[in-house]
């Protein structure tokens, strides 16, 4: 690591679960992009977690990697509580505080729901704060008034809606900024393989939500970053339920007897709405394909231009076709990691010295010519957005949660 002189920069992990340090299986690993982005710089001051074992693994895993000198002084704590005043008292109180627990657990100000409004109580307005999605499993109404918290307190927050910060997505936001397209409609598609997840909790609505508001998620939000603002009046969906014979799947890893039947997700959810704009939006979720390759894409037009966003989570490619010419462009960025950009955005705009030796010049990221970082790099987009280099706060999230809500709601009546 470089800079072993450099000032330290403390982070606290709340939740020591998958998508804060990994597994040999998912892309998702928060405390790998931290690691390069600060480099030498990092202390893991704690990590926040019910589990002992789960911790002890971490940690044992973290001393024997690169990054060990970051973690020779992490503590375990069971709850915030705890961490605020063994911190507090060793001042080493964190600049930044990644809330990676289970939506179950945050995003109300219900008892034992509250890990946000229990982080601004201990730590105050001085941290910055980092919190994946869905904000909560709870009905929509009940996450505002965390949003609201957070804003009166005045911490920076950042939320985990990585796809935003996509070069392709950045490009085409870019491209319909400079010509001023009128967006008509976007339509999106989220197909997933679905014989290779094991999560029963994950086949089982009234644990995880279901998939429109758990996984498709991420379409949904790029519908509204893309689209603006949905009319949730308009929200029509409907659904291929489980005891359906189009909805009989063949290569299940769970066994789906062990759940309730009216607690089984839907295979195939379709909805379409109006803007506030006017233009039409669709969101089609699938659960279809075997292995683990998803398949997926947003289409979006409007008078001259289709700009296709393909292939999101694997090899994200840009196709546009625009007033000149009928022969579409493509675009790819190689290397991007969007997961890397969400962290290092937030981290840029708390002043954080980035200690990552692949990231390129800030100028090649924001180039036109849609090549790109050249292969190898790990650059992250710095986008010129009138917001800032943040994508995704806190409020803005409590929308798009709300929007899955009301498809899922949609799709649901439409039963009855």
């Amino acid at each position: 690591m470089a800079n072993s002189k450099a000032a330290k920069f403390s982070v606290l992990f709340v939740g020591a679960g998958n998508i804060t340090f990994g597994n040999d299986n998912v892309l998702w690993n928060h405390s790998l992009r931290v690691e390069r982005y600060l480099g030498s710089s990092l202390e893991v001051v704690g990590i926040v977690d019910p589990s002992i074992d789960r911790v002890k693994h971490v940690l044992a895993q973290k001393k024997a990697s690169s990054a060990a000198a970051a973690y020779a002084k992490t503590e375990h704590f069971l709850d915030v509580a705890s961490a605020e005043k063994a911190l507090r008292a060793a001042e080493k109180l964190p600049k930044l505080i990644i809330l990676g627990t289970p939506p179950h657990f945050r995003g109300t100000m219900l008892e034992q729901r509250d890990l946000e409004s229990q982080i601004i109580a201990s730590f105050g307005s001085a941290p910055a704060l980092f919190c994946e999605k869905p904000v909560s499993t709870a009905r929509p109404h009940e996450s505002y008034p965390v949003a609201q918290i957070l804003k009166d307190s005045g911490n920076t927050v950042s939320v985990g809606y990585m796809l935003r910060y996509l070069h392709v997505v950045q490009k085409a936001m870019s491209i319909i900024r400079e010509n001023n397209v009128q967006i008509m409609s976007v339509n999106a598609r989220y197909t997933c393989a679905y014989s290779k997840i094991r999560k029963i909790d994950w086949w089982n609505k009234a644990k995880q939500c279901g998939p429109v508001v758990e996984q498709a998620t991420h379409f949904c939000d790029l519908c509204r970053y893309i689209g603006g603002e949905v009319n949730l009046e308009s929200v029509k969906a409907i659904a291929l339920e489980h005891d359906e014979p189009a909805g009989k799947l063949s290569h299940m890893a769970i066994d789906e007897s062990q759940i309730d039947s009216s607690d089984r997700i839907p295979r195939v959810t379709s909805a379409f709405w109006k803007y506030e704009k006017g233009a039409i939006g669709s969101l089609t979720h699938i659960i279809a394909l075997h292995g683990i390759k998803y398949s997926n894409e947003i289409v979006v037009s409007g008078d001259g231009y289709q700009l296709r966003l393909v292939d999101l989570y694997g090899t994200p490619t840009l196709h546009v076709r625009t007033p000149a010419s009928e022969k579409e462009e493509t675009f790819t960025f190689p290397n991007d990691d969007p997961f890397y950009s969400e962290l290092a955005a937030l981290l840029e705009s708390l002043g954080a010295d980035c200690q990552d030796a692949s990231s390129v010049d800030e100028n090649a990221d924001n180039d036109s010519s849609g090549e790109g970082p050249a292969p190898g790099s790990s650059s992250f987009y710095r986008p010129s957005h009138p917001t800032g280099s943040i994508l995704s706060t806190f409020e803005d999230a409590c929308k798009t949660y709300e929007f899955t809500w009301r498809i899922r709601d949609e799709s649901e009546a439409s039963r009855r």
